[in-house]
């Protein structure tokens, strides 16, 4: 796969990323942005929990284990679950670019099958941006951060204002998360792609 749809290379004017110098630290856990967020949030019965790490420039690694709440297959991990994994590990890399933005375009090739019970590692970065366009990649591994490719996916995430949330989310949880005492989880709620 890796580019072969027009709508994810990046124009020929466009730039390589730059890490925000407010970014969480290489090798810091970035932590749930929302709780009730089904990729990372703590919240979620039977969510994903991904645990994401920063990297170094603009990436980042990720984990999660397939539970079976998961999958669809009998045993095996069901690949809207695979892509929420890649979706959600992608949307992490906001997080360095210190940017609000929303999924606009996600492409997945699912490469081998993936048990109930694996602890699938993914690995992503950012590869250009371009006006209000974020071009990024991921990859998932079964096995550990070395092993065997099981999905890979290519991005493109576009820059939007807070007023994106506010217009169009459920208004209790909008407003539940914007009268959130702590000022930081408060900010956050809205910091990566819903």
């Amino acid at each position: 796969m890796r580019g072969t749809s027009p709508a994810l290379q990046p124009p020929a004017d466009a730039v390589e990323p730059v890490r925000h110098p407010e970014a969480p630290a290489p090798g810091e856990l970035l932590g749930a942005h929302y709780g009730e967020c089904f990729g990372c949030g703590d919240e979620q019965p039977h969510g994903l929990h991904l645990q994401a790490r920063a990297g170094d420039g603009v990436s980042i690694t990720a984990e999660f284990t397939v539970q079976p709440a998961h999958q669809g297959a009998p045993g095996l991990a069901h690949g809207g679950v695979l892509a929420t994994a890649l979706d959600e590990t992608l949307g992490s890399l906001n997080w360095l670019l210190r940017t609000i933005a929303v999924t606009g375009r996600l492409e997945t090739d699912f490469v081998r099958p993936v048990s109930v019970g694996t602890v699938l590692y993914l690995e992503a970065e950012v590869t250009a941006v371009a006006g209000r366009k974020i071009y990024s990649t991921a990859t998932g591994r079964i096995g550990g951060p070395d092993g065997p490719v099981a999905v890979r996916a290519d991005a493109l995430f576009i820059e939007v204002k807070v007023d994106h949330f506010i217009d169009n989310g459920r208004p209790e949880e909008i407003q539940a998360a914007m009268s959130d005492p702590d000022q930081v989880r408060r900010a956050r709620a809205f910091e990566v792609n819903p």
